[in-house]
Parts: structure tokens; sequence; C-alpha cells
């Protein structure tokens, strides 16, 4: 069965590579930038685009307050890069805002920022994919149709892609990111020589006019309108935090190229999103909440049927003309690299999932890394709950960005407090005066940060709760839960298993050990185990089998006699023709007679090499030593007997020896006991569950060809 899922697995993501090649994986900032940046930058995409919907509320003369709003989107935006280039000098490990706030602010600080980060991570996917659907769809009928479909399928296109490792997407990456950034600054330069030149330029939406759904707004009500308009452009800000977390895999020095690629990031995105949006407003870009009903055409509704193309799609049919080579060029590359933003997410989920895996708030498997150095467990997961979320809100960009932002501006308001307390801690004991004037301003800098996100925060909630951001905050609530419990139960777990200061506190020792090997019929893996369970030289030593079939158990006593096998043999009835039942109430018995006592059950079991033989046999085995786990006191040992079939295996796991990756042995892509000798040689005893591969369990029927356990008739 391996092999049959080991080919496709190497074409889609390559070959095994060795730890030691780690090194090679690691980011220039060429491709640094668009790794740990297509969040950001794609983001313009959709950011001016929300500004301009939020405002339509009250009409077409609420455009006029957008280019305020993007001034206040720019001046948050550099200074929440300007802060994170503090962070990256101060803590280059990875940990990112989670790290900063545990350390400066406390376990639970850390634990909040952690579960705002992991759910901003999903809604980057499920946000970045159903908006470059959408871009795709304005031009190709199909996707729009089928949109949740299309946006499964690149969800999980994406995370084949991370799953061949950081440096490999990286490259996939780097071009469509690139063309993007070179498509929208050539249409802001072109549309700006236009208007420079006096030509006119009208977007597809111009000629409409806006039915205003909150007329007269005044006062409060307008301030509230343009609070909301605001938080909605603050999706521009999506992803900064992501290089913080990624500093590890950037090149030497890392928290220098780290801190140059955020700059670059932020001057690249700012100009992006101001340029789109003065452009916006010279070729009369119309949106609405409700396009349908609130365009109107002549006085009248424009009808369910119109489709309204994102900001950036309008202004390039406007400064290039619709249908021409760069507008298709830019439409193209909109989509695909609205497509690739979701890969902010893909490199920072799994490295957070990896660090809080490894402080114990979420499975230690997440902290391995995969085949190809890259943390597989967690993009997996990260897809899984994209999926989930995309399918649940039909890939609707304008419902999921009310999702969107929240968690984001938690963790920029903690991170940054944190930063506050780190810069006071060390001034506290920094005596060198050119060494304090740079703590001090970086200082600075944090505080007018963590001031303004935490600003932002609140009109955040304020705007966006009852439109959905409670979903947000009720995720990151159930994180926050789930890994909490996790902790405990890990600490719960290490505190029962610590080993005593003191050797006299160790258990005491069983009074008497009972070996019991479970049998079926006399061949040679029944009597190898014979031959092993005598070498414990215990107490005493037995042969049980179930009594299934009379006529059987009744041809099994005869054989044993005739042969004069000098171990006991011991019948268990089954009047219902169970295996596992009679064997377990049997030892439990064993126990409940002599609680000091130890019982050893040992398990002949055979090694098959073909992936259809696993197919052949059931199960029981596997069964029988689950339940024996809960049974204090009971030992389980696989004997294994390599069947002819199982030198293909063999021969298979040695051919591959050279590639094999770390940890292949434990996920049970090479068993030891395959490697232990020819077929029908001999081989000591295995733990249970390590004794071969894909080993059939008692309770095979004649011609299983399974293990040979009590009860069970096989031939082999």
């Amino acid at each position: 069965m391996s092999k049959l899922t080991d080919l496709p697995k190497r074409i889609l993501i390559g070959r095994a590579l060795r730890s030691d090649k780690l090194g090679e994986t690691l980011l220039p900032k060429r491709l640094a930038l668009p790794v740990f940046s297509s969040d950001p930058l794609s983001s313009v995409a959709y950011a001016p685009g929300e500004v301009l919907i939020v405002l339509s509320a009250a009409g077409i003369t609420a455009y006029h307050f957008s280019p305020w709003i993007a001034v206040a989107v720019v001046v948050l935006m550099l200074t929440v890069v300007a802060s994170y280039r503090q962070n990256v000098h101060a803590y280059p490990s990875g940990g990112g805002d989670y790290e900063v706030a545990t350390t400066n602010l406390g376990r639970r600080a850390g634990l909040t920022v952690a579960s705002a980060l992991m759910v901003d991570y999903v809604m980057t996917v499920a946000v970045s994919i159903a908006s470059g659907v959408e871009n795709l769809g304005s031009a190709i009928p199909f996707v729009q149709q089928n949109k949740v479909l299309v946006a499964l399928l690149m969800i999980v296109l994406l995370m084949v892609m991370n799953l061949r490792g950081v440096r490999e997407s990286g490259t996939i990456f780097a071009i469509p990111t690139y063309a993007f950034v070179a498509g929208v600054y050539c249409m802001i330069i072109w549309g700006a020589i236009r208007l420079a030149g006096g030509h006119h330029m009208s977007a597809p939406s111009a000629h409409y006019t806006v039915h205003a759904t909150n007329t007269g707004l005044a006062g409060f009500a307008m301030v509230f309108l343009l609070l909301r308009a605001f938080s909605s452009g603050c999706a521009a800000l999506t992803g900064v935090e992501a290089i913080s977390n990624g500093v590890p895999a950037f090149r030497k020095p890392k928290s220098k190229n780290a801190a140059a690629t955020l700059l670059i990031m932020g001057v690249l995105a700012v100009t992006m999103f101001c340029g789109i949006i003065a452009l916006a407003l010279n070729t009369h870009v119309k949106m609405a909440d409700n396009p349908g009903v609130n365009l109107l055409s002549n006085g009248k509704p424009v009808g369910g049927g119109y489709v309204q193309d994102p900001v950036i799609a309008q202004v390039a049919a406007a400064v290039f003309g619709k249908g021409s080579a760069p507008f298709v060029f830019l439409a193209a590359v909109t989509a695909l690299v609205l497509f690739l933003a979701a890969n902010t997410a893909y490199n920072g989920f799994p490295v957070l999932g990896s660090i809080l895996a490894q402080d114990r708030y979420l499975p230690r498997q997440l902290h391995t890394r995969g085949d190809r150095l890259a943390f597989s467990n967690g993009i997996v997961l990260l897809a899984i709950f994209a999926c989930v979320l995309v399918y649940i809100y039909g890939a609707d960009s304008s419902r999921l960005i009310q999702l969107y932002i929240v968690g984001v501006f938690v963790s920029f308001t903690l991170s940054q407090t944190g930063m506050v307390r780190h810069w006071n801690r060390h001034l506290r004991t920094e005596t060198d005066k050119a060494k304090r004037r740079h703590m001090m301003r970086s200082r600075a800098i944090n505080t007018f940060g963590a001031f303004l996100t935490g600003l932002v925060l609140i009109v955040v909630l304020l705007t966006k709760f009852t439109h959905g951001a409670w979903v947000a905050v009720l995720g990151m609530c159930l994180f926050f839960a789930m890994m909490t419990a996790i902790r405990r139960h890990y600490d719960r777990v290490s505190d029962e298993l610590a080993a005593p200061e003191d050797p006299t506190e160790e258990t005491v020792m069983p009074s008497r050990v009972h070996t019991i090997v479970l049998v079926s019929k006399i061949h040679k893996p029944t009597m190898r185990a014979l031959s092993y369970a005598k070498l414990f030289r215990s107490d005493s030593i037995e042969a049980v089998t179930t009594n299934v079939d009379p006529a059987d158990t009744k041809s099994l006593q005869a054989e044993w006699e005739r042969r004069g096998i000098d171990v006991p043999l011991k019948v268990l009835d089954s009047p219902y023709r169970e295996i596992t039942r009679p064997v377990i109430e049997y030892v439990r018995g064993l126990r409940r007679t002599s609680p000091r006592d130890v019982v050893s059950i040992v398990i002949p079991e055979y090694v098959v090499g073909h992936w259809y033989e696993h197919l052949l046999h059931n199960q029981s085995a596997l069964r029988l030593k689950g339940r024996l786990l809960f049974t204090p006191g009971v030992m389980v040992t696989s004997v294994p007997w390599q069947l002819d079939s199982s030198e293909v295996a063999r021969n298979r796991y040695k051919r591959g020896q050279g590639w094999t990756a770390p940890g292949s042995v434990r996920r049970g892509e090479i068993r030891p006991a395959a490697r232990a000798g020819a077929a029908g040689k001999p081989s000591g005893g295995a733990p249970a569950g390590k004794g071969g591969t894909g080993t059939p369990g008692p309770g095979d029927k004649p011609g299983d060809g399974g293990t040979p356990v009590a009860g069970t008739r096989s031939d082999s």
C-alpha cells in the first residue's frame, strides 16, 4: 500500500529532503517578499472597493471622504511597519507577536495573540481565495457560476504547492507577485499621464448613480460611517505581521533582511493603495453594497443580473480600455496574486503552530517537519479550516471580509504593548548612552503603534461586530479554550509520568509473571512464539485458544497431545463466536485473582509484503491489542513471522534507504520488523504494534493467511 501512495506523493511534493538541507531552503529578500508579503500587497485589489462600498450608504457625495480615509490607512500602515521593524530585531526567533506578548505580558496574553493570529490566518486564506475567484469570474463566467468549487480547488492547490517546501513555493509565487506590482504601477503611471494630458477616463460604472440607503447622515451617524469605512480599508494591513513570524526563513543576517523586506512591502502597499483610490475617484467608479438594487441606471435599479467588478478591474478598464492586452494582463495577474496571497497564511500558520506545539499548546505533531522540511501538518490543517469557512460562506468575499482584521489588530495591539514593556525592562539596566537613545526611540515608535492599533481595534469591534466580526471573536475564544485544555492535558501527563527523584519510590516489582501465548493451530509461527515465550523464564506459561469452531478446537487439542508440547493448552469457551472478549475476560480474571502479578501476552503474527494482502485479512489482532492496552498489569509482545512476500517489501525499503526522510520509521514508512530477515528466518519478539507491516489479526478464517491467534484457523 505504501508503494501505491508513495509515487503520487513524490510526484506532487517531490522527493524527501534530509534535515541537513534545511539551510538550503532559506530565502533571500527577493523571494521572501512574495512569500511573506503577497497578502498586504494583494489587499490593494479589494481594500479600496470596501471603502467605497461603505461610503456609498450615504450616497456619492460621501466619496470625497475617501482620500482622507486613505491617508489615515497610510499613516496606520507606516506606523505598523515601523513598529514591526523593532520586533524583528528584538525577537528574531520566529515567535513574532506570540513570543513578544508571552515574554512581556504573560501566558494569557500570548495565548490571546496566538488565537487571534490563527483565526486571522484562516481568514486570510478564505478572503484572498474568494476575492481572487470574484476577480477571475469577471472575465470567465464559468468561474463565477462555480465559485465555491473553484475556491476549494485553489485552496487544495496552494496546500500542495506549500507542501513542496518554502523555497520552492517562493520561487513559484515570485513571478505573479512581481507581475502584479508592475501591472499596478504601470496602470497608476499611465493613468496619471493621461489625466495630466487632459484625457477623460470613465469607469464602466461611471454613468450609474448610487441610491443612498442612509440619507442626510450628519453628526455621530456620519462619524460612525466614516469609522466603518476606515476599518474596512484597514484590510490593507493584514499580513504585515507574517514577516515577524517568518524571520527564521530568511537568509543571514536574518533580522536585517526581514526589516528591509518589511520596509519594501510597506512602501509598495501604501503607494499602490493611494494610487488606486485616486484613480477610482478620477474615473468615477461607483460601488454599492447591494449593486442590483442600489446602483441606478436612468433612475432604475440595474437588477440582480448585474455583476459588480472590483475597483481595480474598473480602473484598469478606464485606463487601458476594457478587453485590451494590458487590461487582460492586469486582470489575470490580479486574480492570480489574490490566490497566492493566501501563501502568507500558509507560511505563518504552520510556523506559529510549530512554536505553540513546542510549548505544548497544540498537538506535538504540528512541530514536526515533513518530507520537504515544511511543517506539513500545519499546512494541511490550515487548508481544512479554510475550506470549511469558504464552503459555509459561499466564497463571498463581502461576507467573509466582515470577519476579517479583528484578529490581526488584537495581535498588533498586544504585540506593541509588549514591546513597550520590553524596552522599559532593558532601559532599567542599560548604561550605554547611544544604546539608550536607540531604545528610547524604539519605545516611542512602539508606544505610538500600540496606541494607534488599540484605537483601531476599538473602531473595528464597534463597527463590525454585528456585521460578522462576532464570528472571529468566537473563533478566538474557541482556539484559546482548546489550547488551554491541550496544555493542561500535557502538563497532567507529564506530572503523571515523571520519574521519581528517590529510587525507593519506584513501582514495586511484580510478584509473579504469567505468560500466555495465543494460538490457533500448530505451525511454524506458533512454534516460534512458544520458543520465544519460554525465554522469559516466567513463573507460569500456557497456550490459549478460543473455541470458535468445536471441530477445529478438538483437532487442535489432538495435535497438541500427539506432538507432546510441554506447554499446557487452555481452551476458552466462546458461545457467540467472539475472539477478543473471551481473551480480555480471561486476562482480567487473572488480574483480579492476583493484582500484583503481571500477565505477558505473546501474539504470533504474519508479515506480508504486497499491498493487496493487507486487504485480505481482518485486523482483530489490532483490536485485541487496543483492548489490552487499557488493562493494567498486561504486557503485549508481537512475534513476527515473515512470509515470502515480505522479501519484496524488505528489498523495496532497502533500495529506498538512500532517500529515507527523518521520521520515516516513526511514521510507519519503514518498519524495523520488515528488515528483520528473509522469510521464515527466526526473528526476535517485537513490542505490540511494531511486529510487522500491515499485520492481520486474530479471528482470520481458513485461507486468510492472517495472524495465527487464539480461535483462528489460518493456513500459512
